[in-house]
This record gives C-alpha cells, sequence and structure tokens, in this order.
C-alpha cells in the first residue's frame, strides 16, 4: 500500500537506520559509466515526452535492459531518504546504410594514422521515473569509441543516482533515446512496505500497534539510542501480521527507539524514536540513572541515554545542611555517560561529593568516597585565591558564603581565622586542590570544639522516656488482647428445660475464653435491681467494652417480640418481673429499627426448637445463627478479632456441641418424663 511521503516523515523521524543498503552521501545526482564508456548528466529535468519513433541513420546505441538497487541517499549522518539507483545496460543497434560511411567512421579512429580523430557513436538516454504523485525526467550524454561499436553487441552500461522515493510505493521506470529509435523499455517495482507503526496511550502504558497484513512478516527492534556510544540492543522479535506490543510507562526513556524492516531482501530498516520529548520517559532516566564514585578521585554516571547535564564538586558539611558547590574556583564538567572520569584533585576527602545537574534542578548526589576515605570530619574548608603579584587571600566556605578569616562576621570561621591562619601555615591543613589561580584546604576544628555532655545526656534521657512509653504500650495492647470478649445473653424462660439448655450454652462459652453475662446467673442483682435496670447496666458495660449482645429465639422469644411489633393500640399481657428479655425489648428494638443493632448484636436459636423462617425479618439484619450445626461460625462472629484459627475453631465448636447434648436432649423428652419439670440445675445459681 503506497504511503504517502509526508505520514512517512512523521513516524519515521527521517531518522532510519540501515545494516544493508549502501549509502550515497550528497544531495546531488550523478552518473557514471561501465570502463570504456563516457557519459555526461545534464543539468536539471527535461521534459517527459518520448516523442514519435524515427528511422536510424547507422549503429545507434539503443538501451536493452533496466536494473534497479535501493540505496539511501544521506545529508548527514543519521538523515538519509530511500533512492532508488537504475541501471542502464547499452547495445549498439542497425547498420550503415552506405559503406562508404562505414569505412570513414572507421578510418577515423584508425590508431595507427599520423592524426587519428576521436570518433564516436553518441546517444542521449532519457530516464523517466515515476512514483506516484510525483514525475521526474533526467538527460544523459553517453559516448561509445569507434573500436567498440559492432551492431547488435553489448557496449557497457550508465548507472544513475538516484531517484527519491517512498517505502512501500509503486514506482514505474522507463528509458528511451532521444529522438526515438524503438520502442522506450519500462520497469514497475514495489518497493518494500514499511509496516505501519501506531504509538497510543493505553493508560500509564504505551501499545505499539503495528497494522499489516496477516501474511506480512518483518522484524521488530527496541533499542537504546546513545549518541555517546554503540546501539544497545534491548529486545528483538520476528513477527508475523497485525501486533500489539505494550510498554510498562517505567520502561520509556528519551532513547528508546523501535526498529522496523520487512522480512524480505534488501530490506530497509527504519528507526522511530517518539519518546524524546515525553516528560515521562525524561523522568524515568533520571531515576534509571547511577552515579558512582571510584576512588580515590574518579566518578561515573551510568545511565541508558545521553543526559544533557554537568557534574561539579561539592563540600558536604559534618552537620548537614546544602552541600556546598566548590565552583570556582573548580570548573564544571560536562557528563559524558557510561564513562569513567576524573576530577583534578590532589586528594580525596570524605566530605567532598559530586552533583549531576541541569539547568533546571539538582538530579543527583553522592558522597561514595567515605566507603573508603571513613565517614565525614567536621573539617573547615578554606578557599585559597592567589593575586597577580602572588598575593593571595583566604576564606571559609561556609552556608552563608566564602567568609574572610580575619573578618568580623559572626561566624565560627571569622571567630577562629587566626587559629585556621596559623594551621595553613604550619602544615595542619590537607591540600585538596592547587594551581596558579588558587587552592582548597581541608582543616581539622575537633580541636576547637568542646563536647557538650549535657545535650548527650537529654538526649539519652529523651530516649529512655520514649522507649518507656513504647514498653508501656505494648503492654497495655498485651493485656486488651489477653482480655476475653464480654457476651450478653438474652432468651425467654419458656420452661425449665429452655433455661437448662441456656445455662449449658453460657457454662460451654465461658471455656473459649468468653465473658459470659445471662439473667441466669444473676437473680440476686435482678431482684434488686429490677430487670429494666440491669439489662441497662448489663447492655452498656459490654458495649462498651466492644463485647456483643446475644438474642436467643425462642418460641416464647419469637412470640414476645411480636406482641412489640404489633399496633401500638394493643395492650401486651404483663410479664415476668424477673423476665430480662421482655424488658429489655424496649432498647432492644429501637436499636434494629434505627438501624444501630450491625457490630452490636447477634441471633441465635435452636434448629430443633425454633424453625429457621420464625425469626422476625426485624432481626435479620444481624446475623443469626442455626445451633448447634452452624457452632463454628457462631462461635468465630462472638470471638471476633481473637478467634482462633479455622481448626482450632472446629475443635471449640465441638466441645460446645457435646457440652449442649444433654441440656438438649432433655428438651425432647416426652411430657412427663423424669427431669422435664420446672426447677433449676446447678448451672442456675446465683453466680454473681
Amino acid at each position: 500500500m503506497p504511503v504517502p511521503w509526508f505520514l512517512l516523515s512523521l513516524a519515521l523521524g527521517r531518522n532510519p537506520v540501515v545494516l544493508s543498503l549502501e549509502r550515497v552521501v550528497g544531495p546531488q545526482d550523478t552518473a557514471r559509466c561501465s570502463p570504456g564508456l563516457s557519459c555526461h548528466l545534464w543539468d536539471g529535468d527535461v521534459l517527459c515526452l518520448p516523442g514519435s519513433l524515427v528511422s536510424a541513420p547507422g549503429p545507434v546505441l539503443v538501451p536493452t535492459r533496466l536494473q534497479t538497487e535501493l540505496v539511501l541517499r544521506c545529508h548527514e549522518e543519521t538523515d538519509c531518504d530511500l533512492c532508488v539507483r537504475v541501471a542502464v545496460h547499452l547495445a549498439v543497434q542497425g547498420y550503415w546504410e552506405d559503406p562508404e560511411d562505414e569505412e570513414k567512421f572507421r578510418r577515423a579512429a584508425d590508431p595507427e594514422l599520423e592524426e587519428p580523430r576521436n570518433a564516436s557513436l553518441q546517444a542521449h538516454i532519457v530516464l523517466s521515473f515515476q512514483a506516484y504523485p510525483t514525475a521526474h525526467c533526467v538527460l544523459l550524454e553517453v559516448q561509445v569509441p569507434a573500436a567498440l561499436v559492432q551492431p547488435g553487441q553489448s557496449v557497457g552500461s550508465v548507472v544513475f543516482d538516484c531517484f527519491e522515493a517512498a517505502l512501500g510505493a509503486e514506482v514505474q521506470i522507463w528509458s528511451y533515446t532521444q529522438p526515438r529509435y524503438q520502442k522506450e523499455l519500462n520497469l514497475t517495482q514495489q518497493l518494500p512496505a514499511l509496516p505501519w507503526l501506531n504509538v497510543s496511550a493505553d493508560g500509564e502504558d504505551v501499545r505499539l500497534v503495528l497494522d499489516v497484513s496477516e501474511e506480512q512478516r518483518f522484524g521488530l527492534s527496541l533499542y537504546w539510542n546513545q549518541v555517546q556510544g554503540p546501539i544497545k540492543p534491548w529486545w528483538h522479535s520476528n513477527l508475523t501480521g497485525p501486533q500489539t506490543i505494550t510498554l510498562n510507562h517505567t520502561d520509556l526513556v528519551p532513547c528508546l527507539c523501535i526498529q522496523v524492516w520487512p522480512l524480505e531482501p534488501d530490506s530497509v530498516r527504519t528507526s522511530i524514536c517518539p519518546f524524546r520529548e515525553d516528560p515521562r520517559a525524561h523522568r524515568n532516566l533520571w531515576r534509571a540513572a547511577r552515579l558512582q564514585l571510584l576512588p580515590p578521585l574518579g566518578w561515573r554516571l551510568d545511565a541508558p541515554c545521553s543526559l544533557p547535564a554537568e557534574a561539579t564538586l561539592c563540600w558536604q558539611p559534618l552537620d548537614g545542611g546544602p552541600c556546598l558547590s566548590l565552583v570556582p574556583p573548580l570548573p564544571r564538567e560536562n557528563v559524558t555517560v557510561n564513562k569513567v572520569l576524573e576530577f583534578p584533585l590532589l586528594k580525596g576527602h570524605p566530605n567532598v561529593c559530586v552533583q549531576v545537574s541541569t539547568w533546571e534542578k539538582l538530579q543527583l548526589q553522592e558522597c561514595l568516597w567515605a566507603d573508603s576515605l571513613g565517614p565525614r570530619k567536621d573539617d573547615m574548608l578554606l578557599v585559597e585565591t592567589r593575586g597577580p603579584q602572588d598575593n593571595g587571600s583566604l576564606c571559609a566556605l561556609e552556608p552563608s558564603g566564602c567568609t574572610p578569616l580575619l573578618s568580623r562576621a559572626s561566624t565560627r570561621a571569622a571567630r577562629l581565622g587566626e587559629q585556621l591562619l596559623q594551621d595553613v601555615q604550619s602544615g595542619q591543613c590537607l591540600q585538596l586542590w592547587d594551581n596558579d589561580l588558587g587552592a582548597l584546604w581541608a582543616c581539622p576544628m575537633d580541636k576547637y570544639i568542646h563536647q557538650r555532655w549535657a545535650l548527650v545526656w537529654l538526649a539519652c534521657l529523651l530516649l529512655a522516656a520514649v522507649l518507656f512509653l513504647l514498653l508501656l504500650l505494648k503492654m497495655s495492647r498485651v493485656k486488651a488482647a489477653a482480655r476475653s470478649r464480654a457476651a450478653l445473653l438474652l432468651y425467654s424462660a419458656d420452661d425449665a428445660s429452655f433455661e437448662r439448655l441456656v445455662g449449658a450454652l453460657a457454662s460451654a462459652l465461658c471455656q473459649l475464653p468468653l465473658r459470659v453475662a445471662v439473667d441466669l446467673w444473676s437473680r440476686r442483682d435482678l431482684s434488686a435491681q429490677g430487670a429494666l435496670a440491669w439489662f441497662h447496666a448489663q447492655r452498656r458495660q459490654t458495649l462498651q467494652e466492644g463485647g456483643v449482645v446475644v438474642l436467643l429465639f425462642s418460641p416464647g422469644a419469637v412470640a414476645l417480640c411480636r406482641e412489640w411489633l404489633q399496633d401500638a393500640t394493643s395492650a401486651p399481657r404483663a410479664h415476668d418481673p424477673h423476665d430480662a428479655f421482655a424488658a429489655s425489648l424496649s432498647c432492644v428494638l429501637p436499636d434494629f429499627l434505627q438501624g444501630r443493632a450491625p457490630g452490636r448484636y447477634v441471633g441465635a436459636y435452636f434448629d430443633k426448637l425454633l424453625p429457621a423462617d420464625a425469626v422476625p425479618a426485624l432481626f435479620r439484619s444481624v446475623p443469626v445463627f442455626s445451633l448447634p450445626s452452624q457452632l463454628p461460625d457462631f462461635l468465630g462472629t462472638l470471638q471476633g478479632s481473637a478467634a482462633p484459627r479455622p481448626r482450632r475453631l472446629a475443635e471449640r465448636a465441638e466441645q460446645v456441641s457435646r457440652a449442649l447434648q444433654p441440656a438438649l436432649d432433655s428438651c425432647f423428652r416426652p411430657p412427663g418424663a423424669p427431669g422435664t419439670g420446672r426447677r433449676m440445675g446447678p448451672e442456675a445459681g446465683d453466680r454473681t
């Protein structure tokens, strides 16, 4: 499919990288001939008009065969266009009509004559090139020496460089003489098609869509195109048909290029580098860059792409703060990635660091020389400036600037100016750099610093206090985690056997462990306070401690709930003053009606005493469990975050089920059987 050149230029960025095609340097068209012939390319285009056929007056040169070759015309090293080279093979056609004319032609070329003349056969060859929507014609003048003129014989060829064309275009080439002695030669050629490449965003990632036919086979390569160094391949594959490849946005860097080419002879490899201006690619490049300092004075910046940055030395004080630039007196260095460089220091120092920055901001800083030179020191860096008369001055590099040593400034360097000057003169300072313009000195400050033990002791005491508080906090959390969860059981005392069943359940839950409150064990407090007051106190304490209220539904409890839920005009029947369940409904029902129940309440019923659909719909806003079939889930909900692992929970559920079984059996004994009377067992005693 022909691709318009302006679209191809946008796709390729006019930056093809070709491994197999010859390069033609320069923008000018040229012509060359095979040995023995002479040729000349006329300047400018000619009209593409073949004209009508005429008879040859004798032997003439005519084109006999066209041959093409793909080359690259390169204006610069990486700025090339696809070009079609055309070779025209020539032969002599026709005979002399008059033998005398042939004899004169031969004698003119006889080398044994005293004054031979340069007799030759001359022809004007037109090459016409058409690749929609453009057409281009050139005129070649060719001369053949008389000695080579043999009718019907080939004499050589002339090669024209070259006609520019677009990848995927269909080109037509004609060749004929002027005047035209025979039918023109023609050649039609389909240039290799470029797999159509589209780069699009897919959220944070990037999609490479190659829209080609299913039969088209092509190669695809991703590589880092480094200006400073050779191309570094990253990924390569031979593919067939349309393809969509997704790149992670973290893999994008400015020099990441995509190279595609048809898997055909004389294939053209074409590259596109679409991420040069992508902000994400530039951010990723700096994230991938690594600055390595190589003892004692070397450094290297490793990065997949070239970086437009500068490197400088700086001085990092011991007490932190910004790294103080050493420019001037030291110069800035342009960064060359992946190459070991050195700074012009005499000796290394652990406080000297390298900064890599752009015109916008500081990007990287490393002080890795400390690995071999020890930790940073509390040294003062002095900058010596030398004048033309061999007189110099010293200043100390501080965050506020370079402070002259003999000044009245209120900085540490100014206060110790005379002592530092004496240290330099006595050789107690280390010289880091020296040239005709100045020097750098690192002077130790340890002897001038008084240790402040009070601050050290204060820091130790503060640390001890923090550790003590953390210990108390941890102990309180452990204590809170060790304390079992509270559960308040509410039930309706339908009969003595059901009360024994509730008592058995409460006793079994206490072994989990759970702190269980039930009116069955608090009859003394219930009589003293009243059912409603007792329930309020227990409910408030349970919920404040993060516990849960358990509603045990039975036929009697369901009947009480329905009475409370009926019309307000109906008066509920009188209840036992010790019945906590009946008293609690005045507080429980508002919690459910107002949506405050989830997380505070849990429902349960014994599956042999009550069908599942008997529980009123209002109470199903919280989990309702059938016992003992759903004991593991019921116990897990009661224990909350303190619930054990599933295997341990299943073991506890089995223990509770065994504890409940005798009480469950007593609930289903025939009327009048032993053990069905309304008397309280040991579990019903007062445990308050």
